[in-house]
């Protein structure tokens, strides 16, 4: 097993890919490494050039389309076979010097994650630092995981936390949190930052939407994952009693020979009253399907981070989950 797989996620980088690779090779001289770049649906000559400048050490992972820099991620981890795994992107605005001190941090202090913070980020103001610093405090502000750089890719994991991070959709942008609901312990160290000299960057404020709607299912994820009634259920027993008290009110008025037919109270009432008992339903079925996930493939609540053997003596160490 090779000590350090270097994923590296690639689209439309062909004047990128020499001084790449020469860039990761001049870093890593006195690691056991191997270099998994993913072509993710480049249609320039992104392949082309990797194939042309590539040694044993590197491997080319081709995907059929382009199916987004979380999956291609996912990919290069799954076709990686060394001890730990770092992330980087392929515009060189990651260093690869930085990989070395990150991964003997990681071994002697026992961290499950590093992750890099940009601390002199070679970008655009308006449109990439002021929407990065918004997106960055609201992130740590939901989902309690205080990281100062989201954005950056470059992080170095242990491989069994890089193997169970679930990257969906456009999730790598909440790798620490993903990472965190696996009781990884995470720290993080300023690293350097390049601007980009060839091509173009894929991102733009369109991503801000998307950035959104990941947030909420982050939130989620993080305090509701194993507990969904423990949301939908006050939400649905407000909701219930709220509409109950309305039908209760009204239903008075009728008794007292008012009309309330028209009143716009009582089509609120029962949306209230219908709303919080679908809400009630549907923390139950949720909370029947997490059930189901885990009974069904055998998985524990809860994760061993280590055992310990002294004397005979098994000790565990565990980050519940529950």
């Amino acid at each position: 097993m090779k000590e350090l797989s270097v994923v590296i996620t690639v689209m439309n980088e062909e004047e990128n890919i020499k001084p790449l690779l020469e860039a990761v090779r001049s870093a890593l001289p006195a690691i056991d490494y191997e270099i998994i770049l993913v072509d993710d649906g480049s249609t320039d000559k992104t392949k082309q050039q990797i194939l042309e400048h590539a040694d044993d050490r590197t491997v080319l992972v081709e995907l059929r389309k382009n199916y987004g820099q979380s999956t291609a991620m996912t990919a290069g981890i799954d076709h990686s076979h060394g001890r730990y795994i770092a992330l980087l992107d392929g515009d060189l605005q990651n260093d690869p010097t930085d990989i070395p001190a990150m991964l003997e941090l990681l071994k002697k202090e026992d961290w499950d994650v590093v992750a890099g913070n940009r601390k002199n980020r070679k970008d655009g103001f308006i449109l990439r630092k002021i929407p990065s610093k918004i997106a960055n405090a609201l992130i740590r502000k939901m989902t309690g995981v205080y990281i100062k750089d989201y954005g950056c890719t470059l992080k170095v994991f242990r491989r069994e936390i890089a193997e169970e991070l679930g990257l969906y959709g456009e999730l790598h942008r909440f790798i620490p949190v993903l990472a965190k609901l696996q009781g990884a312990k995470i720290t993080q160290v300023d690293v350097k930052h390049h601007p980009r000299i060839h091509g173009k960057s894929k991102y733009g404020l369109n991503r801000t939407f998307k950035v959104m709607s990941d947030l909420v299912l982050m939130v989620f994820m993080r305090k509701y994952m194993q507990k969904p009634m423990h949301l939908f259920g006050p939400i649905g027993f407000v909701s219930f009693g709220i509409g109950v008290a309305i039908n209760i009110y009204l239903l008075v008025l009728k008794i007292m020979g008012n009309d309330i037919g028209g009143k716009p109270l009582l089509i609120l009432g029962l949306i209230l009253l219908l709303g919080g008992i679908q809400f009630i339903t549907i923390g139950i079925v949720a909370d029947i399907n997490v059930r189901t996930y885990f009974e069904s493939q055998n998985k524990k609540t809860y994760t061993v981070r280590r055992i310990y053997h002294a004397k005979r003596e098994i000790m565990q160490h565990s980050n519940a989950a529950m």
